[in-house]
């Protein structure tokens, strides 16, 4: 069996539970809210609410460089701090602070390997404790958007037929059965998908217990699918978090050279005027 083309972005739950002390790591959940790492987080870690922490609550967009800084300086992570990410959802929002950190340029960050579920599910202990640790000097890099697409990228893209585009939401969102998953309040005035596009549900990815299948698993999944990274990917879901997810997969554990997240997403395509959309 193949291993992952990046196997070092990836820490198994022993790892983690090992170095929690360690002063070198930082130990982030990353959720919508923070309610869940209320409830109870691993020993340490620090919490992150995707919807306020890590989103520009203004405008649509990432956070600025200069908030990611202070964010960064904040949770007591420096430059050289190895960052390890994980959340609920089999670490939707975890990933997505991976992709957000590595625009900002951090060199060591990586996800626990099932996420918050599976420390749950081995019994790994838990606190309400909320750590704080000392403040650092932090300095992130220019944003580099070569992981990231924009509208006129992907209109672009799909018009000149050179990408292959991942839609990673749920077969029901795709075909238009469903505009968005049940009680998520994003939304859209039309479904489908953007024409083009292959249907390949993030959760395909993983485990029962929420780690990611084997590279030759996921290469088979992807291919099978006619992706197979010959022309550069777009990933992209509702909001852009669970195609972050797969962005993780594509770029990371198949190692495809070329990988961008769209995290406009289907919010944005579909409320669109004029823009094309397929269905079934």
């Amino acid at each position: 069996m193949a291993a992952y083309a990046n196997p070092e972005v990836l820490v198994s739950t022993q790892w983690a539970d090992d170095h929690r002390g360690d002063p070198k790591v930082r130990i982030v959940e990353v959720d919508v809210d923070t309610k869940a790492y209320e409830e109870g987080h691993i020993p340490g870690a620090i919490g992150w609410s995707w919807n306020t922490q890590l989103c520009d609550t203004v405008q649509r967009d990432i956070i600025p460089k200069g908030p990611f800084e202070k964010l960064m300086a904040a949770s007591g992570i420096g430059n050289a701090t190895t960052v390890v990410l994980y959340g609920d959802n089999n670490n939707w929002f975890a990933a997505w602070a991976v992709w957000q950190m590595k625009i900002y340029g951090h060199a060591d960050v990586r996800l626990i390997n099932g996420g918050r579920k599976k420390w749950i599910e081995e019994k790994r202990e838990l606190t309400k404790d909320v750590p704080k640790p000392p403040t650092k000097t932090y300095r992130a890099k220019e944003a580099d958007f070569s992981i990231r697409s924009f509208l006129p990228d992907v209109q672009k893209a799909v018009a000149q037929k050179k990408v292959e585009l991942v839609d990673v939401r749920s077969l029901q969102e795709f075909t238009g059965e469903l505009l968005s998953p049940p009680g998520l309040p994003e939304t859209c005035q039309r479904g489908g998908h953007i024409p083009g596009a292959k249907s390949i549900t993030w959760s395909k990815a993983c485990n029962e217990d929420g780690t990611f299948k084997s590279r030759d698993d996921l290469a088979k999944l992807y291919r099978d699918a006619g992706i197979t990274g010959a022309k550069p990917v777009i990933a992209y879901c509702r909001i852009g978090e669970r195609s972050s997810h797969s962005w993780f997969v594509l770029k990371y554990l198949l190692g495809f050279k070329e990988v961008r997240n769209y995290d406009g997403s289907w919010t944005e395509w579909g409320n669109l005027v004029g823009a094309p959309v397929e269905k079934p």
